[in-house]
């Protein structure tokens, strides 16, 4: 069997795109697996860090609302839980990302980031192609911003140890059976070592 030749990326046309690292759902000791919250935080801090150095487009996403009613609320068996009353600051990026000015903030309503936002219209106004993905929850957000953004012609890179969810089987499930059809499955280090 012939040897897969590495891909390269350029920055110029690559943006990172962190999901729901916001101080409601990364808060720390809350237990996520394979990977900590902190070692997420950590690992995306370092994308950040480098994509900034390049002046590549950072996408920070959090999930919001307004008043409450403007987020999905269909009928379905099991409802994700959030724990009571969220705290004034629980849509709050972590501030571990160090956000800037010119980073770009998309707010969403659901889980993936691209409907019902200008995430798609911000990446190509910046000739994006590729997206660099991490966040938490692996399963939910990110899975199912990976997925708009593969029907949307994007190429991908998942950084499968800057992203986590509430379970193991949970991570594994989407790094092993879907993110592969739908783009590259990297380590921190590796994604960092394609992009030029």
């Amino acid at each position: 069997m012939a040897e897969v030749q590495e891909k390269n990326f350029e920055f110029k046309d690559t943006a990172l795109v962190v999901i729901d690292l916001q101080k409601g759902i990364a808060a720390q000791g809350r237990k996520t697996e394979p990977h900590s919250v902190s070692e997420v935080i950590s690992n995306t801090a370092k994308l950040a860090e480098k994509f900034r150095e390049a002046s590549a487009p950072v996408c920070l996403v959090h999930v919001s609302s307004i008043d409450g009613k403007d987020m999905l609320n269909p009928i379905v068996d099991n409802a994700p839980q959030w724990g009571g009353e969220r705290s004034s600051d629980w849509d709050e990026f972590v501030p571990e990302l160090a956000m800037r000015k010119d980073d770009i903030i998309i707010t969403k309503r659901h889980w993936g980031a691209f409907h019902g936002t200008e995430l798609d219209l911000q990446l190509r106004r910046r000739k994006v192609k590729n997206i660099v993905l991490c966040g938490i929850s692996t399963n939910i957000g990110v899975e199912s911003t990976a997925r708009e953004a593969y029907q949307n012609g994007y190429n991908q890179i998942f950084v499968e140890d800057a992203m986590s969810a509430m379970t193991k089987e949970e991570h594994e499930s989407s790094v092993k059976n879907i993110f592969p059809m739908i783009g590259l499955v990297r380590k921190t280090s590796e994604t960092l070592e394609m992009l030029h």
